[in-house]
């Protein structure tokens, strides 16, 4: 079977969607059966092709930014395990020293600028880090990914008119998994088809299967190519699926254990493994190897949280500023 990427593509998304997968899944049974993580948490499970698609058409240095379901762009974007699993924990030597927890992993060094908990918000900061690429004169794009509920936020639409005014280089991709919290796309809107909504901007928008990370890659790679030579921003609505719920408090009532398993047998990982047996990228004994080394990591992320101390009471006014002494005057 001919494919248009190379064996070293296929065994880097592989392994990063492998990365995500069980990363998620080791997190998860850390909060449910050991309690040691609390709060909120929403998994990235089902979605992996998506971050896998945009990392080999990005570079390192282009921006991305996020809502709430960040556990897996921080890892694709190179934010160790550790970092991610210590702020999961809520320890200091976590990506945002343990003060942001599961909705705000955050890493200036690796270009991952969060991690947002309020709906939509990450929409207008994400045109805001590609105006600031624009007035440096870097050839750098902002990734700007929401979920369909986010969609539905007006700061979506002040955002995108702004965005084509200035032809700021950006792409916006709304991670569609059908559900928003748990509410379908039907019954929150009259268009169903969200790249659409590009159209009222003269907006590019066009529609992805987000399962399957060559075509996430070709549609990516064609809006950061447009973007990089001027010719503004892109919207993508990138058709997805997470088998986990909104959050993990989400008993799921809203849709069936069919259509669950209806969109599992999609897997975009068992996908590429696939592609990567039948074409000889490698063998079943080096995929094992690979498996094997990412549960090692992952195990030992686990041990690294749990080793790591908590934030000291001190750090509870620092970050809230650029200067860490900034002092109110009430007078």
């Amino acid at each position: 079977m001919a494919t248009k990427f190379t064996k070293e593509t296929y065994l880097y998304w592989y392994e990063l969607m492998q990365l995500i997968r069980q990363f998620e899944l080791k997190a998860e049974e850390m909060y449910k059966m050991a309690g040691k993580i609390r709060g909120f948490f929403h998994a990235y499970v089902g979605q992996e092709a998506i971050a896998a698609g945009c990392m080999t058409a990005t570079t390192p240095d282009d921006p991305f930014i996020t809502g709430y379901r960040d556990h897996g762009w921080a890892l694709a974007k190179g934010v160790s395990p550790n970092a991610c699993m210590a702020e999961l924990y809520g320890k200091a030597t976590g990506c945002s020293k343990g003060k942001g927890g599961s909705m705000h992993f955050f890493s200036v060094e690796h270009k991952f600028y969060g991690g947002h908990g309020i709906v939509g918000a990450q929409i207008a900061t994400g045109a805001g880090l590609a105006f600031a690429e624009q007035y440096r004169g870097t050839n750098n794009v902002a990734l700007c990914f929401f979920g369909d509920g986010a969609a539905r936020q007006g700061i979506l639409h002040e955002t995108f008119n702004l965005a084509m005014l200035w032809k700021l280089p950006v792409i916006f991709i709304c991670e569609n998994n059908n559900y928003a919290m748990g509410t379908s796309v039907q019954r929150t809107s009259n268009v169903v088809d969200i790249y659409k909504l590009a159209d009222s901007y003269d907006m590019p928008g066009d529609k992805v299967d987000g399962m399957i990370p060559e075509d996430v890659h070709e549609a990516v790679a064609r809006a950061v190519k447009r973007a990089r030579e001027g010719g503004g921003p892109t919207l993508l609505e990138m058709k997805t699926y997470r088998y986990k719920g909104h959050s993990i408090s989400d008993p799921q009532k809203y849709r069936t254990k069919e259509e669950v398993d209806e969109y599992k047998n999609q897997d975009p990982i068992h996908k590429v493994l696939q592609t990567i047996l039948t074409n000889k990228f490698a063998t079943q004994e080096e995929i094992d190897a690979i498996d094997a080394k990412i549960a090692q990591v992952v195990e030992a992320s686990v041990q690294f949280a749990e080793e790591s101390p908590f934030p000291d009471d001190s750090e509870v006014y620092k970050d809230v500023y650029v200067n860490d002494n900034y002092v109110f005057d009430i007078d």
